[in-house]
């Protein structure tokens, strides 16, 4: 049922966690960590963005309101990739797997934490906080590589 009080609601609506919750009403079709967003991911050959944080990290919340918050980048988020958002206090188990792979590939991490994955969930590219102009060139690059070379 859609919350007539905001514009958009996503299925972290109906999650618990307090930063889940903090990106309930963004624009972006995000999915709570789950079977749900990889089956998805897999029926419709997408790359998945997982985003992890958590609700007392500033640069979370900048992301979120230069990117996850604006209509536009949302729409390409939506079109190209199947998104997940995680809460680290929650599942601290996604956080270090992910975490891993993006201080393995870029020798530093941190938060919020963004890995793009195959459908399968086997991290490709990931990073920390990117601004909104980096961030929907990276959108672009990377959903452009998966149409020419999936896998």
């Amino acid at each position: 049922m859609q919350d007539t009080a905001h514009a958009h609601t996503n299925r972290l609506a109906q999650e618990t966690s307090p930063y889940l919750l903090q990106h309930a009403h963004n624009p972006v079709d995000w999915y709570p960590w789950g079977d749900e967003a990889f089956n998805k991911a897999k029926e419709e050959n997408k790359l998945v963005l997982v985003s992890v944080g958590y609700s007392s990290c500033h640069w979370c919340h900048v992301m979120e309101h230069e990117s996850f918050e604006d209509d536009s980048v949302a729409a390409i988020m939506n079109e190209r990739f199947v998104c997940i958002k995680v809460d680290r206090e929650e599942r601290p188990d996604v956080d270090q797997v992910y975490m891993t792979a993006v201080q393995l590939m870029t020798g530093r991490g941190g938060w919020p934490l963004n890995c793009f994955t195959l459908p399968d969930g086997r991290p490709v590219y990931g990073g920390t906080y990117f601004p909104k102009k980096q961030w929907v060139q990276l959108l672009s690059d990377l959903s452009e590589t998966w149409k020419r070379e999936p896998q």
